[in-house]
Parts: C-alpha cells; sequence; structure tokens
C-alpha cells in the first residue's frame, strides 16, 4: 500500500491553524475553554488525543465542530495504527458474500 501522506495530529493543527496565527498560548486557550492548562499543552504537543470533552470545547470557542475534531483524531490513530497492526491484518480472511 502506497502512503502518501504522514498522519497529521489534531494537536498540530491546533497549534499551526489556531493558536500561532491568533498568537496565542496553550494556557490562553485553557483558560477560554475552561480546562487545565496541561490539557492543551498536551494536545498541542501532540503528546495527548482530543477528547470529547476537548473537541466540545474547542468547537464551541472556534467555531467549528466537534465532529471536525473528532475526525482528525479518528483519521490519525488509523493512520498511525494500522501499519503496527499490517501483518495481523493480513491474516484476516475476507468474508465470502457468496453464502
Amino acid at each position: 500500500m502506497l502512503k502518501l501522506l504522514t498522519p497529521v495530529h489534531p494537536g498540530e493543527i491546533l497549534r499551526e491553524e489556531y493558536l500561532k496565527p491568533l498568537a496565542m498560548s496553550a494556557g490562553a486557550l485553557a483558560r477560554k475553554l475552561n480546562v487545565p492548562r496541561t490539557r492543551i499543552e498536551r494536545l498541542a504537543s501532540e503528546q495527548t488525543p482530543v477528547t470529547t470533552d476537548t473537541a466540545l470545547r474547542l468547537a464551541k470557542y472556534f467555531r467549528t465542530t466537534p465532529d471536525f475534531w473528532l475526525n482528525l483524531q479518528s483519521s490519525y490513530d488509523l493512520s498511525s495504527q494500522a501499519p503496527a497492526l499490517q501483518e495481523e491484518l493480513d491474516a484476516i480472511e475476507e468474508i465470502d458474500h457468496a453464502t
């Protein structure tokens, strides 16, 4: 399978597309979202995933949708974890729809 792009962590999107253009720190955003500073710092540094709670808060603040943030996370997780499971996935026989 051809790998075209490396997975993009939602924290990179948060940092590069939202925080940097707004000249906003992770701590300042955390205060706006009423969450611990470390939650946003760890997300922006790509150490932790976007949770449902955080997705709801980011969506409200940035006028996006929670699905936007959760889809970024889901896509990242699938792209990151698939290679590690490839051998096991290859060993799974697909269902025969003819029966």
